[in-house]
């Protein structure tokens, strides 16, 4: 994964949407914002991204639903939940539903800058995982089954 990654910033206030885009100017990463749910999943369609930073209190689709969203449709890209309003209970909903990260509002640009690399750093070790595990199980697929008997036998002793 040598291409940049990119970033969709999704909160209905510009002021945080800018925020966010500021601090994340000299990561190399592509970013694009959304002002809304529905916008973010329109965007999504066109460009699943990498990483998104979601707030969760919007208007029409709230954070949660489109978390789920995501991670049922696009389940490699890393969310990142923000939020003014933070939680134990949204917080548990968010980890549930499979957000990478939950953070409170508001946010220092070095903490947006940290989340967005542990986040694109996870997506690329689980991609590198899974790449190394269907590696493995083709290399397996090749081989003769006298050599994974005779592996397995010695393995065993």
């Amino acid at each position: 994964m040598n291409e940049r990654a990119s970033i969709l910033i999704v909160d209905d206030e510009e002021v945080v949407r800018l925020s966010h885009l500021r601090s994340l100017l000299g990561t190399n990463c592509n970013t694009q914002v959304a002002q809304d749910g529905n916008e973010a999943l329109r965007v999504m369609e066109q460009h699943p991204f990498d990483v998104i930073l979601l707030d969760l209190r919007m208007p029409d689709l709230d954070g949660m639903v489109v978390l789920k969203a995501i991670k049922e449709r696009w389940p490699t890209s890393e969310v990142i939940v923000i939020t003014g309003y933070p939680t134990i209970e949204s917080a548990k909903e968010a980890v549930r539903l499979g957000a990478h990260n939950y953070l409170a509002k508001p946010l220092e640009p070095n903490q947006v800058i940290k989340a967005a690399n542990d986040a694109i750093n996870q997506k690329r070790w689980a991609m590198r995982s899974d790449r190394n595990a269907l590696q493995t199980q083709e290399a397996c697929l090749h081989r003769p089954i006298h050599q994974i008997f005779t592996q397995l036998t010695r393995s065993g002793e």
